[in-house]
């Protein structure tokens, strides 16, 4: 009877997370295909028009720009928000004092709502009274058109999502970092390795299979962008910002066309997709 309980408090937990991800997952995703290949006001019945919605979110001149600043943006988020929570997970595995208080420090972000950190970041990019242009000009530095100019204003909203991100990948990685055993480290130590080969030759391979999880949950993520642009730079100066993500809104609620933005989704979709079984894939057979 005991063992019926708790199998019955079990599967009670089960129905109620399939359930969170049948209504706010899996329906919107069922949804958005059928939608691609309609057209439709959600409000009179929808007309089935096969793959036009494809055909015209192709022929939109935004669409091009869309996808090379999604891809620049996962780039270039890359090279800042991969590496930089493993660098800083590696110096907080070192340290032996104040740990705990840093690691809160650097989880801080993660914990404010991501319209707070945006709106926040707003204020530091503001040509005028801006805190980083303030720290150029106390430097003697030119200040600089963060939000403004077509060629800052990507790497600025990077710098937002990287900000706004990293406290969860540090701790995952410093987790993954207190598991490898000390004695690895000890004999690397006595064969004369230095801290730079001690990260190459112990830690990168003992944390291998987490920095390939991480750079597939990253790419999916990051290709994904909305609240940056959308709040930030409304997609411009010049398209400069415009995402996959924010264009699929463009099409949903300002050119009411939820068919077209349905087909965009689905194409993001196909394209992760696609990437994750080949991330997965190429994971499954370095194992082997």
């Amino acid at each position: 009877m005991r063992i019926l309980r708790r199998n019955l408090t079990a599967y009670g937990f089960l129905c109620a997370a399939l359930f969170c991800f049948t209504v706010f997952a899996w329906y919107p995703m069922v949804r958005e295909f059928v939608l691609s290949f309609q057209r439709t006001d959600l409000i009179n019945p929808p007309e089935w028009v096969g793959l036009d919605n494809f055909k015209a979110a192709v022929a939109d001149p935004a669409f091009g720009e869309a996808w090379l600043n999604t891809v620049e943006f996962t780039v270039l988020a890359l090279l800042c928000g991969y590496a930089a929570p493993f660098a800083v997970a590696l110096v907080l595995n070192e340290l032996r004092h104040a740990r705990a208080y840093l690691r809160f420090v650097v989880y801080l972000p993660v914990m404010l709502p991501p319209i707070v950190a945006v709106l926040l970041f707003r204020w530091f990019y503001d040509p005028g009274p801006g805190l980083f242009n303030q720290i150029l000009d106390f430097l003697h530095l030119p200040t600089l058109a963060w939000l403004d100019s077509s060629s800052t204003a990507l790497v600025s909203l990077v710098i937002v999502s990287t900000w706004m991100n990293m406290g969860s990948a540090t701790l995952i990685y410093l987790a993954a970092l207190q598991n490898i055993p000390p004695e690895l480290y000890e004999a690397a130590e006595l064969d004369g390795a230095g801290i730079l080969k001690r990260i190459r030759h112990v830690t990168i391979p003992q944390t291998r299979l987490i920095l390939l999880l991480m750079l597939m949950l990253q790419i999916v993520a990051t290709m994904q962008v909305f609240i940056e642009p959308y709040m930030l730079t409304g997609g411009g100066p010049e398209n400069a910002t415009v995402s996959v993500a924010y264009l699929m809104y463009q099409f949903a609620f300002s050119q009411m066309n939820y068919g077209q933005a349905g087909a965009l989704g689905m194409m993001l979709m196909l394209a992760l997709l696609v990437f994750a079984a080949v991330q997965l894939r190429t994971t499954r057979e370095d194992q082997a």
